[in-house]
Order: C-alpha cells, then structure tokens, then sequence
C-alpha cells in the first residue's frame, strides 16, 4: 500500500506517517512546506498554497498507484480572535488557502495516483468545528473554512463514487498538539489510533461519511 499524508512535519500528520512507515508492506511518504529534509527521506516538499508545487510533487510519485491520500495539512489563523477585538480580512483568506483551496489542490493533483490504485481512497481531516448543527459562536474564519472542506469532501465523494475512488471526511477529536494546547482532550497516539480505524474502514459503502476518530457519525 502507498500513503501521502500532507502537513507531516508534527503533529497529527508526523504521527500518522510513524504510523504507516510502521505498517509492514506500507510504503508512506509526507509532506513538508519549504525544504524537506535530506536526513528523513519519507518527506517531500509541499506548500498546499502553491499550485506550482504540485507538479513536482507528482513526478516524485513516479506515477505509480497512491492507495491513500490523507489530506491533513491545516492552519487556525488566529484562534483568539473575536467579534469584539476584529477578525481581519487576512484570516479567512489564510484559512480557506490552505484548509480548504489546499485540500482541493492537492486531491486534484493526485487523482491520476490514485485511480490507478484498486481500491483508492482520500482522507479528509476536517473538524467538529465546522459542523453547522454545532455553532457555538467564535473561531470564525476556522470553522468556517472547515464547513466548506467538509461541503468540498461530500462533493468529491458524490462525483468521484462512480470511479471507485471513496471520500471520507474526519473529526481527529481535540488532540493535545501545538494546535489543540495542553488541555485538549485525547493524546496524539489515541487520535492516531482512531483515525486509521475510520481510514481502513472507508470504501465504497461508507464513501461521503463526516465521523469522529472514535467512529461516531458527525452532523453536517
């Protein structure tokens, strides 16, 4: 099996390509933005941002079947931000580049790769936080960049079921990660563990879900 997971260089996407790399008969590979290093060959460099960095990154695949494509890489412009000091312009243009154009980019780009794969499938790491049913006020430019990957997988999944390629889109949970803080509530390894659950579960029958890492059905 062959894996590419993007944002790879901490967090959730470093653990999930420990993950693969451990996984017998696993070929896995991440990416990095700016210059991958030349002591961890698994990386490959990536700026979802850049359309101009996904040629590349293809002809390093050497046209060979992608099994999976994780889409990980994500940002949250601004966490403490709110109605009462200002949200500018810039957070949602630096949201909706790399969590949700990004996404779109990078799926569009390996599409070939995986179509060549017997049973191809795209991850998509979204949040709770862009569920509709949940608003609770704030996060603004985050959950709103992540409502519209969540819409964009649900999309990919409608168009892309008759070419055998499944969609699925996934909650990693509030993960104790640069990004989630200290006080979050699962530990990286439990968040891991979850998600390839869901991941190796994810095929035609399932194409199109919103789940938690721990396997609970998520409202749109």
């Amino acid at each position: 099996m062959r894996v590419l997971i993007t944002g790879a260089s901490r967090g959730i996407g470093r653990a999930l390509l420990d993950h693969y790399t451990a996984s017998p008969g696993t070929e896995a590979f991440g990416t990095v933005r700016g210059a991958a290093a030349d002591t961890d060959r698994r990386l490959l460099p990536l700026d979802v941002t850049r359309p101009e960095d996904f040629p590349p990154l293809a002809a390093r695949l050497d046209g060979a079947p992608l099994d999976l494509l994780v889409c990980n890489a994500g940002v949250f412009p601004g966490p403490d931000r709110s109605l009462a000091t200002g949200i500018p312009a810039s957070d949602f243009a630096a949201a909706f580049a790399v969590n949700v154009t990004g996404v779109w980019l990078t799926v569009e780009a390996l599409l070939p790769a995986l179509r060549l794969a017997p049973a191809p499938r795209i991850a998509i790491v979204s949040s709770l936080m862009g569920s509709s049913a949940r608003a609770p006020g704030g996060s603004y430019a985050y959950r709103a960049s992540k409502a519209a990957v969540t819409n964009l997988g649900r999309n990919l999944a409608a168009d892309l079921a008759s070419q055998g390629v499944a969609v699925g889109v996934y909650h990693p949970g509030w993960v104790r990660t640069n990004m989630g803080g200290p006080g979050a509530d699962i530990g990286i390894a439990e968040a891991v563990a979850g998600l390839t659950t869901r991941f190796d579960a994810l095929g035609p029958a399932s194409t199109g879900v919103f789940e938690g890492w721990d396997g609970t059905p998520l409202a749109f």
